[in-house]
């Protein structure tokens, strides 16, 4: 059955070695299940019903995209659009969370109809690639700040907008004992790095009495105080637009640049260099989103983390179904995930901010009507506290820096028209 099902030897793979790397893919990134409910529930969302959301969100999307897609990549709610759905479109804007959860349907509709559509490719192509960059690296920073701030090292300030806080606090202490033993559990290319990190760091505060033991197993808990608790009608109020541009903008890319490394990692390319079934993967994730929307947590997209399955032997979408599995029993850990405290997951940010601030080695810094984009789209948002603002900051820069210097042939339609709806935002619906 499972050979009919999944190709195991068309791919050159056997149930062991999809087992072995579902299971690594899974310790890779199990953390989600502790820091998405610690992100989220800032908004006032229950903490319980947002880990049972997490847990079942990552265990669909997981598995459509295992058997139906027949791939070994995972999914689970997003780093990046967890904090911009909690400190900007909640905390910042003052949306509901409710309506916060009805932009992240209406955006993975509109990315279901992308699919379909198959207009897919064309706007990821349209899109510069200084742009990608400098959105990566943008939520890179962001996550930063936020890790920063939660682990008390960086505070505000009213003379100079943020200062240092006190760092010889044992929060912050075990804030940067958790980091640096991620990084070197990572550089030794110890699987579950960033989950070890999690663990330690929770296990030292509980010896030193500052989180207290709940219990190991329990019965999972309440999915209804977030269930089917979306706004929608809320998130198509006018002023939402550029949020759910947003949500679904982060989520093309973050979902089509992980499938084809992915892809490219495991020889799953064809011989064009393109990925077969690639519709039925973006399927995948926009269903999870929609699915994980109504259910009550953020964006569910594909991880980069699925390459360390990958590199492990996982070849099908065998692998993928290992991960949901895996997901799916995480149900009953829950009192496990709320004892682990900020400063213990904040480290999990931080590591996280590094590989996705990574992208900015690859701007071209020779030419600067590349360069310049990148950076106030990077800058923007940890600065403004918000992903959408740095975005429209971004493509802004790009369509006219381009222009005043000549280079129209860099600029096609879709980038000016983005860039004037921004501009258009920014002058009426802003200011009202």
């Amino acid at each position: 059955m499972l050979e009919r099902l999944f190709q195991l030897q068309a791919h050159g793979t056997t149930v062991r070695k999809e087992l072995v790397a579902g299971i690594t893919t899974f310790l890779t990134m199990a953390y989600i299940i502790v820091v998405n409910p610690s992100i989220l529930s800032s908004t006032g969302m229950d903490f319980g019903a947002v880990f049972v959301a997490t847990c079942l969100a990552a265990t669909i999307g997981t598995l459509i995209m295992g058997l139906w897609a027949n791939y070994p990549i995972a999914l689970a709610p997003g780093m990046g659009l967890n904090a911009f759905f909690s400190f900007t479109v909640v905390g910042s804007m003052g949306y509901s969370w409710q309506v916060a959860l009805g932009a992240v349907f209406l955006s993975g509709s509109i990315f279901f109809l992308l699919s379909i559509l198959k207009v897919r490719e064309w706007i990821i192509n349209s899109i510069p690639m200084s742009l990608r960059f400098g959105i990566s690296a943008g939520i890179g920073f962001f996550l930063a700040l936020i890790a920063l701030k939660n682990a008390g090292i960086v505070v505000d300030n009213p003379a100079t907008l943020v200062g240092l806080g006190d760092i010889k606090v044992a929060e912050s202490l075990l804030f940067f004992g958790g980091f640096v033993l991620i990084c070197a559990l990572s550089f030794r290319q110890i699987t579950g790095a960033v989950m070890i990190g999690i663990i330690a760091i929770t296990g030292i505060a509980m010896m030193l009495g500052m989180v207290e033991y709940q219990g190991f197993i329990s019965a999972p808990p309440s999915l209804a105080p977030t269930f089917m608790q979306l706004d929608i009608a809320g998130a198509l109020n006018v002023g939402m637009i550029s949020i759910v541009f947003a949500f679904l903008f982060v989520d093309l890319f973050d979902t089509s640049g992980t499938l084809i490394g992915a892809a490219q990692r495991g020889g799953l390319l064809d011989k064009d260099g393109k990925l077969p079934r690639l519709g039925r993967a973006l399927m995948s994730d926009s269903v999870a989103t929609m699915s994980g929307a109504a259910m009550g947590t953020s964006t569910t997209t594909s991880y980069i983390e699925s390459t360390a399955g990958i590199s492990a032997g996982g070849r099908t979408g065998l692998t993928a179904v290992v991960v949901a599995a895996l997901f799916l029993a995480c149900l009953l850990l829950s009192p496990i995930a709320s004892i682990i405290p900020a400063y213990a997951t904040a480290p999990a940010l931080m590591y996280v901010a590094v590989l996705m601030t990574g992208g900015l080695k690859l701007v071209d810094w020779d030419d600067i009507t590349d360069a310049a984009p990148a950076v106030v789209t990077a800058l923007m948002m940890p600065l403004t506290f918000s992903i959408a603002n740095g975005i429209a900051m971004g493509f802004i820069t790009y369509a006219i820096v381009k222009a005043l210097s000549g280079r129209w042939s860099d600029l096609n339609a879709s980038v000016v028209i983005i860039a004037v709806v921004f501009v258009l935002k920014f002058i009426f619906l802003d200011a009202a």
